[in-house]
């Protein structure tokens, strides 16, 4: 082999091995740009509904009423996912069992009613995963906390009493709230999900313990509509906090790359 065919053959190798490497590098990039999975998870949830209101201005857990939820979570990337739920709660409890300790107010002994309430909500919403969860999918012990934000639809319907009296009858009414708050999602499996999630719903009513500003109905008039009227804040509305923790099982689907075709050519 002469030395000028030693020399052809080096350079052909020479360009081979950059145009392998620049194949390589664009294949990379492209696959890089397509999500390699896709997840949806399914679950349900158990945990506390906690009114605070007049009755109550503060959060206390011992508060929490049952509640429960189901929802459904659908990613759209890393860090961002879609959520859509169903949270229930029902509960009958006493004024003077919602006395604050911290705050010495005459609600309860001014009032001395029973209330009925039952929640039913549904809500939309996205969460923000501050950690990239289903980074590599073989790690089963992964974790996340989370922050979340939506928009809800809430009917309520409630019914006071007072001393085995009906003061004002079941109502059943339909009306906007914001949660948001924050979580933590944890991998018991490669499936298999822990989560605890607490956040406030803030309500556009000021009516879901029959305190408001109006001051109508048989408890207004009983008691009188001025009386009622000054134990209602007309600055503030209505909330309540759902908190609790949840079991979910998460759906997998591996995005393939997309299939390469030949591009036309001039004579085609």
């Amino acid at each position: 082999m002469t030395l000028n065919t030693f020399r052809q053959t080096l350079l052909i190798c020479v360009l081979l091995q950059i145009g392998s490497v620049f194949l390589c590098h664009t294949a990379k990039a492209q696959l890089q740009q397509i999500k390699p999975v896709t997840t949806s998870e399914i679950g349900f949830g158990i945990g506390g509904a906690n009114y605070v209101g007049e009755l109550s201005p503060n959060y206390r857990f011992l508060n929490n009423q049952p509640a429960m939820t189901i929802f459904y979570r659908h990613d759209i990337s890393a860090p961002i996912t879609l959520k859509a739920a169903f949270m229930g709660s029902h509960r009958i409890f006493n004024d003077k069992a919602f006395k604050d300790g911290s705050q010495n107010l005459p609600h309860h002994d001014w009032r001395d009613a029973e209330l009925k309430l039952s929640m039913l909500e549904f809500s939309l919403g996205i969460e923000y995963n501050f950690l990239d969860y289903y980074a590599d999918i073989r790690q089963p012990h992964r974790v996340s906390p989370y922050f979340f934000l939506g928009a809800a639809l809430l009917n309520f319907n409630h019914q006071l009493s007072r001393q085995g009296d009906v003061m004002e009858p079941f109502d059943n009414k339909f009306t906007v709230t914001i949660p948001f708050g924050v979580g933590v999602k944890y991998a018991l499996s490669k499936h298999w999900n822990l989560g605890l999630e607490f956040g406030p719903r803030f309500m556009l009513t000021d009516n879901l313990d029959y305190l408001q500003e109006s001051g109508s109905g048989l408890l207004a008039t009983d008691l009188g509509a001025s009386n009622s009227k000054s134990y209602v804040n007309p600055f503030d509305k209505d909330m309540y906090f759902y908190n609790g923790i949840s079991l979910s099982y998460t759906l997998y689907r591996l995005n393939c790359p997309p299939v390469y075709k030949r591009k036309a050519g001039i004579l085609d």
